[in-house]
């Protein structure tokens, strides 16, 4: 049986951790070595009354509007690893084991809530009240990877804005939210909100004492009451990676920029970028959220695995976007595996355009070191001259609006250099 998936780390830098007036955010997606992750946009758009939403297993009513969203996903799911939404809210989530148990049936996935809370929420704070609402109403659970044998978690979430972060961890429909407003902070696999919760499940600390966990006299810290007595092996791992992300963010705290978060995102002797038996960091993700709401927000993702060996090509929303088909994975509608019962009986083929020349490219040059090195230089600079026109945005020598079409030209680039 393969590994399951074990393992992610969100990063969020607010100033004076950013050397800038930004806000930095920055994700591993940590996933089977064999799943791909496409990037997928989705315009505003305004519903019926009385209309539904297919998640990936289960349907919930719709919102009568969804803000846009850009969307770094499995490409077997309806839901979200990472993303954002035209209003600069970014959400990232973590698998997490507690003492709630992990309930057999199908309800959204974390992956779902993730997508949830950026077409709803207009802000981190509003994107977690969906989350946390959604999560009460419906709960969460389903098979989390494209693979007959059961296999399930609960979730954390970091969310972040223009102006604050939020950290959202929950135990079944149980959760603890902690806010954050400056400096740097991480997240990786495990609870990390102790006695300073900033909002909590009306009834979170009543179950706790009910269920034995809390005698209600101690200050009540919610990992502590909450975090398995006998975690599986994969949070233990998970904290080796909580502590490097800790000490990368420390070691430039006063100086995070985009470039920064990648560097981190990059980084194996901590095991945050992930190469590792059956799986792999499958995707990444960083965005640069600026103070000043007159300049726009900017989002890099990579597409393909091993941030390390990939580009980081920027979306900026924009009204004369073109749709960058070739990140984007085949359909394959009712015939689809996770759509028919039982799930999951069969593998069709979901590697995009991206996806297939990034693997046949790196399997060709991997017994040829100059060639490698030759690559992976070209691909280097193809990410710095996109940094360039974006540092020249944000400095205001370039309008946003000029540059909509960037990671349009960056993948198709990338491809060519493939070729």
């Amino acid at each position: 049986m393969a590994e399951p998936p074990r393992s992610c780390d969100c990063f969020v830098s607010l100033p004076p951790g950013s050397q800038d007036d930004h806000v930095i955010f920055g994700k591993n997606s940590d996933r089977p070595r064999d799943e791909v992750q496409e990037v997928i946009y989705y315009p505003a758009a305004s519903h019926p009354p009385g209309s539904s939403v297919e998640c990936t297993y289960i349907s919930i009513p719709q919102a009568e509007h969804t803000h846009a969203v850009v969307l770094s996903r499995p490409a077997w799911l309806w839901g979200a690893e990472m993303g954002a939404n035209e209003h600069g809210v970014c959400i990232g989530n973590e698998a997490v084991w507690t003492k709630e148990p992990v309930g057999d049936g199908e309800a959204l996935l974390g992956m779902d809530l993730v997508r949830l809370g950026l077409e709803r929420g207009e802000s981190a704070r509003a994107a977690l009240e969906v989350i946390t609402g959604l999560l009460e109403e419906h709960g969460q659970g389903g098979a989390c990877r494209e693979q007959p044998e059961p296999f399930s978690y609960h979730n954390t979430f970091l969310l972040v804005d223009r102006t604050e972060a939020w950290v959202l961890e929950t135990a079944g429909r149980l959760w603890a939210a902690q806010r954050v407003t400056a400096g740097v902070k991480n997240i990786s696999n495990q609870l990390t909100i102790d006695t300073e919760l900033s909002l909590e499940h009306a009834e979170l600390r009543s179950v706790a004492q009910a269920q034995g966990w809390w005698d209600g006299q101690e200050p009540f810290s919610f990992s502590a009451t909450f975090s398995p007595d006998d975690p599986p092996a994969r949070m233990e791992m998970a904290k080796q990676r909580y502590r490097g992300g800790t000490e990368l963010l420390r070691q430039h705290d006063g100086s995070v920029t985009a470039e920064v978060m990648m560097t981190i995102l990059r980084d194996k002797p901590s095991g945050i970028c992930m190469d590792s038996g059956g799986f792999c960091t499958t995707g990444s993700m960083v965005s640069i959220l600026p103070r000043d709401p007159a300049f726009n927000c900017v989002h890099f993702f990579t597409a393909t695995p091993d941030p390390s060996r990939s580009v980081f090509k920027p979306f900026i929303f924009s009204e004369t976007m073109i749709p960058a088909t070739r990140v984007i994975s085949p359909q394959y509608g009712s015939d689809d595996p996770v759509k028919k019962q039982p799930r999951f009986q069969s593998r069709v083929d979901r590697q995009h355009d991206l996806y297939k020349a990034h693997q046949e490219a790196l399997h060709m040059t991997e017994k040829d070191p100059q060639a490698d090195a030759t690559l992976q230089e070209t691909l280097r600079y193809l990410e710095s001259q996109c940094l360039t026109d974006i540092d020249a945005m944000l400095r205001g020598e370039i309008p946003g609006e000029e540059l909509g079409d960037l990671f349009f030209d960056c993948v198709d680039t990338e491809l060519k250099f493939y070729q």
